[in-house]
């Protein structure tokens, strides 16, 4: 799956100027991509995946991924919602053109981004936002509520991990119709911020996974999960972000990730402010 971050409809791609080196190519993960590399999910075997879908024309789109952090309350990226569009979330689901009958659709009231995240400036992170739901799903086998890491927890190099999305499952694509997902393989900050990767446009708060020239992340997937494994749970370590404008799965252009672990002070203070 790729899971490649953009802001516009239009697939806009964007150059991002690095603080101390030449400029690189960052493509945010947005409509009309998804998981490459992947295979299709067991129904619902994702239960907290959500599909973030905006209004046009008197139509639903789906345009990123989700993680259901409270009945009430979805963790996506900042760069999903940067649009001045009606949102609705859909949790349940598996398949998003057809009726699979565990579906539940519920408007988004309320959006909260990261103070700090500049469109503009994609490489400095906080890439990061709840939103507010204008009712709490009901929570069953097919809905459930994704478990996140403790503060500033990093993960070891090589950790396995599993992205998912309905993304574009090729660099030139159509959405995934059914959620897919791909093991992406935790990179160190150290090796992802080489310079054979992506040098210093990554950051701490940032995670990296994948980079084998075969799977990633695409649009359609930014804001979705990276879903790790931790004494036997999985747990949401990463928000989809950005990939290489190169393409989806570039060779040693990791998918980009915010890293949840490093927003938790900031997601537990949006949390109970908006109660």
């Amino acid at each position: 799956m790729y899971l490649l971050v953009m802001l516009f409809i239009q697939k806009a791609f964007f150059l991002f100027q690095s603080i101390g080196q030449c400029s690189n190519d960052i493509r945010l993960i947005e409509d009309h991509e998804r998981v490459i590399g992947g295979t299709e999910v067991q129904r619902n075997s994702w239960p907290w995946q959500v599909s973030l879908q905006y209004l046009s024309g008197g139509s639903w789109y789906h345009t990123c991924g989700g993680s259901l952090i409270r009945a009430n309350r979805v963790l996506t990226a900042a760069h999903c919602v940067d649009r001045a569009v009606s949102y609705r979330v859909v949790v349940g689901d598996h398949n998003i053109y057809q009726n699979d009958g565990t579906e539940q659709y519920i408007s988004v009231s309320r959006i909260v981004k990261h103070a700090n995240w500049n469109p503009n400036n994609i490489a400095a992170g906080y890439d990061i936002s709840i939103l507010h739901l204008s009712s709490s799903a009901t929570l069953n086998s097919y809905v459930k509520l994704a478990q996140l890491p403790a503060d500033n927890v990093v993960l070891a190099h090589n950790y396995n991990c599993v992205v998912t999305g309905w993304g574009k499952t090729s660099n030139n694509g159509n959405l995934a119709s059914v959620l897919q997902q791909a093991p992406l393989p935790v990179i160190a900050h150290s090796t992802c911020s080489s310079g054979s990767y992506w040098g210093s446009t990554v950051k701490s708060t940032m995670v990296c996974a994948g980079g084998d020239g075969v799977r990633s992340g695409c649009q359609g997937d930014s804001g979705g999960p990276l879903n790790c494994p931790v004494n036997g749970v999985y747990q949401v370590h990463g928000v989809t972000s950005f990939v290489s404008s190169s393409g989806c799965s570039t060779y040693l252009k990791p998918t980009v990730f915010t890293r949840v672990s490093a927003y938790i002070g900031w997601i537990n203070n949006v949390r109970s402010y908006f109660k």
